[in-house]
């Protein structure tokens, strides 16, 4: 039975990275995957209600997800609708393609570590739009912010999901993960930008429509300053929300998004319906991409349906009993974390050793914190950013396996080799 789950996953993976030769959506493709994995485990299954417990127990985790992605998706449309980003677009006077390269990757680096991948990747894709009209030439700077807001994310305890897991499990410390994986994290973002410059050249062409598609009214300088400031502010507060309260993420995003209701409707409460009406949170709620989020819940159905049945402890064992060295255990298992979601394969990590086998701080938590934060920007499925620029630019799963990957897997592989070696030379 475990085997007919493993046989559905792939064909539903394979449906999704051929969305376009198939012409089937990938959200379609996602959900029936999830839904036949659970299936088919549930009817191989004896006890029923223990299955049916776990799918409640997942739906939990995967709700956070969602509700997180809704909320960031819907503070970043109400910034968008205000025009909010144009107080970075105007500062940013550019043209060259190489140039904003430099200018977007380490920006998405520096804010992921703030904020964390998912989040970085929304507001960055979206400040990209405003500023390059070419479909493919957004895909190619939607790319890059996937490897920056991942390597951002791996060295900051607050930027990546499984970095936060292994800092709360004991296995890091704070300061320490600084520390270590910030050169590793930036080599990983420097080499494949050093490599898309000697491709991707040239002069972007800016949109034409730069203000509120369809808007009534223009918003006033001090309108998309407010809304702007106060997004980004709240944006940045849901970690250190999460830190004081010890909360899960998507509630800070939730008050966050409360927050700004109140702010956007006091701001144009004096204005008549049909000039405020594109201003408001129910007008944001339409415009973000509901079938990304539908796309989100069949993917991880699917992946926590692999989880549950133990395919993914089983495959962390056989790497543990047949690789051996913690060097190609951590890389194997990064790896392994750009096809399936790197949380259920770091908890499987964190269950097979103990704090006697691994104390705190030890080389391989710290490279295994490394490896499954940038391991999956290999494939654009392989992250929370991957997916929400998946859904976001609607780039195709090929496309990004074509220009993308080998780019992500050259950083990955030189990060990798810039921690082992500062490890033999710091103590």
């Amino acid at each position: 039975m475990e085997w007919l789950i493993i046989l559905i996953f792939i064909i539903g993976y394979s449906a999704i990275a051929f969305e376009h030769t198939i012409k089937i959506n990938k959200a379609a493709s996602a959900l029936i995957t999830g839904v036949l994995c659970w299936t088919v485990f549930i009817l191989g299954a004896d006890d029923k209600n223990h299955i049916t417990s776990q799918l409640s127990a997942h739906l939990g985790e995967l709700s956070q997800v969602l509700f997180f992605l809704m909320g960031a998706m819907t503070i970043v449309e109400l910034i968008d609708a205000h025009d909010g980003f144009e107080i970075i677009t105007q500062r940013i006077k550019t043209k060259d393609k190489a140039r904003l390269l430099w200018i977007i990757g380490l920006l998405s680096f520096f804010l992921s570590a703030i904020l964390d991948n998912l989040t970085t990747a929304i507001v960055m894709i979206s400040l990209v739009r405003k500023l390059v009209a070419e479909e493919k030439d957004r895909w190619m700077f939607a790319g890059l912010i996937i490897i920056a807001a991942n390597a951002g994310g791996a060295w900051s305890p607050i930027g990546d999901v499984t970095t936060t897991m292994l800092w709360i499990g004991g296995q890091i410390t704070a300061w320490n993960i600084i520390v270590k994986l910030l050169l590793p994290a930036l080599f990983s973002l420097l080499v494949p930008i050093l490599l898309m410059r000697l491709f991707f050249k040239g002069k972007i062409k800016e949109p034409v429509q730069l203000f509120t598609e369809g808007a009534a009214t223009a918003t006033t300088k001090k309108e998309r300053t407010i809304v702007f400031v106060t997004g980004i502010a709240l944006l940045l507060m849901v970690p250190v929300f999460k830190t004081l309260t010890h909360l899960p993420p998507f509630m800070g995003m939730m008050i966050g998004l409360g927050l700004m209701w109140i702010i956007t409707e006091a701001m144009h409460n004096g204005k008549g319906e049909e000039d405020r009406k594109n201003f408001t949170v129910a007008y944001a709620l339409r415009k973000i991409d509901t079938s990304s989020i539908l796309f989100f819940l069949g993917i991880l159905l699917a992946i926590a349906a692999l989880e549950s049945a133990e395919q993914l402890k089983i495959a962390a064992g056989w790497m543990d009993t047949h690789l051996k060295d913690q060097n190609i255990i951590a890389g194997s298992i990064g790896l392994l974390s750009a096809v399936v979601d790197n949380v259920p394969l770091v908890a499987a990590v964190q269950g097979m050793y103990d704090m006697n086998t691994y104390p705190a701080d030890h080389y391989f938590w710290e490279f295994l914190a490394y490896c499954t934060g940038t391991g999956g920007s290999i494939l654009i499925i392989g992250s929370a950013a991957g997916i929400a620029a998946m859904g976001l630019e609607k780039i195709n799963f090929i496309w990004y396996l074509k220009r993308i990957s080998l780019l992500a897997l050259a950083g990955y592989l030189s990060g990798a080799l810039v921690y082992i070696i500062q490890s033999k030379i710091l103590p």
